[in-house]
């Protein structure tokens, strides 16, 4: 499987350690670009990050690719994780949005009272799931509805 096939596809299985690969670079990437507009800016001066003018235009629009290429990669690697489980891709969006709403919700409501913890409570009860279910359990051995075992070498019959 090559990168661009890797990080921008929906078809297909990958295995725990592509997923967590895929993890390091986008880690790997947002460091790089942090120290460049760092470099680029001439220090960390909050003043210079907010300003419109000059090169933040460049590391402001530089961002917002990186931004749009990583969710799209993460939802692409992660539909293809979730594929090697057996599951089908749609799952994602649960394990994505999930967290964001039971956890965002405490500062939608104003009542304060228990609804808000239980909804928090739930949030991180997902967001838990999706990573024991993305990143740590083996997929389904053999191939399945979703292509062949990437643990599998090519050619080699299932048993």
């Amino acid at each position: 499987m090559d990168w661009t096939t890797l990080l921008f596809s929906f078809q297909g299985r990958i295995n725990r350690a592509k997923y967590w690969l895929v993890g390091l670079l986008y880690i790997a990437v947002w460091i790089v670009f942090g120290i460049l507009a760092i470099v680029w800016l001439g220090g960390v001066d909050p003043d210079q990050l907010f300003r419109f003018a000059g090169g933040a235009v460049l590391i402001w629009l530089v961002a917002i690719a990186l931004v749009v290429a990583g969710t799209w990669s993460g939802f692409a690697t992660g539909v293809k994780r979730l594929h090697d489980r057996g599951k089908s891709g749609w799952w994602i969006l649960l394990f994505w949005l999930g967290p964001s709403l039971g956890g965002g919700s405490t500062s939608a409501m104003q009542d304060g009272g228990g609804t808000s913890l239980v909804l928090s409570l739930i949030g991180a009860g997902i967001a838990i799931w999706g990573f024991v279910e993305l990143g740590c359990l083996r997929g389904t051995r053999g191939p399945n509805q979703y292509g062949p075992d990437p643990l599998e070498p090519q050619g080699t019959p299932s048993a």
